[in-house]
């Protein structure tokens, strides 16, 4: 992988982690587009990025995540749902994550849901509630649904808390926090695995300077991109993603019954 290739993936990972269409997707997509191939190397580099990614959010609402002690146990709870299933689940999960056809399918289904989001979910008539033990649960179950390539995390979580009368703006900003400890504890559990080994560790440590530019790069399109859908939300809600992910998703899909080989070998 060249460092060029190297700054897309990462512009792709930043872009799209935060977003409702899906930034795992997007990645194997992008690494199929652009022809790389999923080395050891290349599979580390797409979870160490996430690093920068997580870091965005820790900047740009580092007042508000650092509240009190109710909060964390909160956001405990929340994560609690991925970490048991993911455990239990995982080489499956992992068998499913280069596979575009699911990719390509769950982009079309999602973005045909996402039409309807905000006409199902938004009730400006209701109170907002405060959340409680019982609503971060239930965003961390729905959480654990974007563990199918295709499905995202964010759009999952977002809807999960939309879906118990939260504005679309609070179910946001609580999906973002939701995302530090479940991409912390995710790419951190496969850092320490790679890290055991030698020759993945030497590995890490000849590549340390791509890795350092896509976490730049990771980091500052991922603050942009928040910014972004923060105001973007707000103001139109998810209609516009849904058309966005129904036609990358049929596009896809052509693009391989033409013969495009877009698998990530």
């Amino acid at each position: 992988m060249s460092i060029v290739e190297a700054i897309i993936i990462a512009i792709v990972e930043g872009l799209t982690e935060f977003l409702p269409v899906s930034s795992t997707g997007h990645m194997i997509l992008t690494q199929g587009f652009l022809g790389v191939k999923s080395d050891e190397f290349v599979k580390a580099f797409t979870v160490i990025i996430q690093f920068g990614a997580i870091l965005s959010v820790l900047i740009l609402y580092w007042k508000r995540f650092f509240q009190s002690l109710d909060f964390y146990w909160k956001l405990l709870v929340a994560f609690l749902p991925a970490a048991v299933i993911g455990f239990l689940a995982g080489d499956f999960i992992d068998s499913l994550l280069e596979n575009v056809w699911v990719v390509a399918i769950m982009l079309v289904l999602g973005g045909v849901f996402m039409l309807f989001v905000d006409k199902w979910f938004v009730h400006p008539e209701r109170p907002e509630p405060e959340m409680t033990y019982g609503h971060a649960l239930k965003i961390g179950l729905a959480q654990c649904v974007a563990m199918i390539p295709g499905v995202s995390r964010s759009m999952a979580t977002i809807v999960g808390g939309m879906a118990q009368d939260f504005s679309r703006k609070t179910a946001a900003e609580f999906s973002f926090f939701l995302a530090v400890p479940t991409m912390a504890a995710a790419s951190g559990y496969k850092l320490l695995g790679l890290l055991k080994n030698d020759a993945t560790r030497l590995m890490l440590s000849e590549n340390i300077n791509t890795l350092l530019v896509g976490n730049l790069v990771a980091f500052v399109v991922a603050m942009a991109a928040i910014k972004f859908f923060i105001s973007f939300l707000t103001k139109y809600g998810f209609k516009a993603f849904g058309y966005y992910r129904i036609l990358a998703g049929l596009a896809i899909i052509l693009l391989m019954i033409l013969g495009y080989n877009l698998e990530v070998v």
